[in-house]
């Protein structure tokens, strides 16, 4: 199978399983396959009656509903690109950008991070994150990152999680953990980082997501 064909199976697929979960797909996915991992890149995703919900400034029931759909769709998602595609993909992560009704969903091939891949301003890009993430929680025990395109970046982080988001995490309290850690977070990254700059480019979104049990996170800028 070659690239374009694996893109245009991973396209389909996740749309038809999108739309099946939420009653609406994305008006486009955009696939990217590196040998670190798949990114789905969804823009105009927004359903109707989620619309109205956060027409009545109802974000919380927003994220709560997605929450609840993305944990029973992903495991469909990572079946479908490790058997039917052949690709390796050990942890998958997502977030969504509100305002502009564009989601990230990243599925990473963890056996592939022995190999870091170097780029100008790399270093710097990690102390910008690593400053400004540390003023809410532990400073990460590894870090790595590399560009899927010239657009996309990707920030693979480990060993961050406090002793209280762990317990709140077994507390049940996971959802409450995501929104106020993704607002804070970003909001942060935002007004203290300058990647944009940095790299000579216009940022467009930051997309972060978790998985408590392996106390792994990953980011991805996007730029336009």
């Amino acid at each position: 199978m070659n690239d374009q064909q694996l893109v245009s199976l991973a396209t389909s697929y996740t749309t038809k399983l999108l739309r099946s979960r939420f009653g609406k797909g994305p008006e486009s996915i955009s696939v990217y396959v590196t040998g670190k991992c798949v990114i789905f890149h969804l823009n105009n995703f927004i359903s109707p009656v989620e619309k109205f919900l956060l027409n009545q400034e109802e974000e919380q029931a927003f994220r709560y509903t997605r929450e609840l759909i993305m944990k029973s769709m992903l495991p469909e998602l990572k079946n479908f690109l490790n058997e039917d595609l052949n690709l390796t993909v050990d942890e998958l992560y997502y977030d969504w950008g509100i305002h502009n009704a564009s989601g990230i969903i990243v599925g990473l091939d963890t056996a592939h991070f022995e190999e870091p891949i170097d780029y100008n301003g790399k270093q710097e890009a990690h102390d910008q994150i690593l400053d400004v993430t540390s003023i809410v929680q532990k400073r990460s025990s590894y870090i790595d990152s590399w560009w899927v395109n010239s657009k996309i970046l990707v920030i693979f982080r480990k060993g961050i999680t406090i002793l209280l988001e762990k317990e709140l995490f077994k507390l049940g309290y996971e959802q409450q953990l995501r929104v106020a850690k993704r607002k804070l977070e970003k909001g942060l990254l935002k007004k203290n980082t300058n990647l944009g700059q940095l790299f000579d480019k216009k940022l467009a979104d930051i997309y972060i997501d978790w998985d408590f049990d392996l106390d792994h996170s990953t980011f991805v800028y996007t730029f336009k």
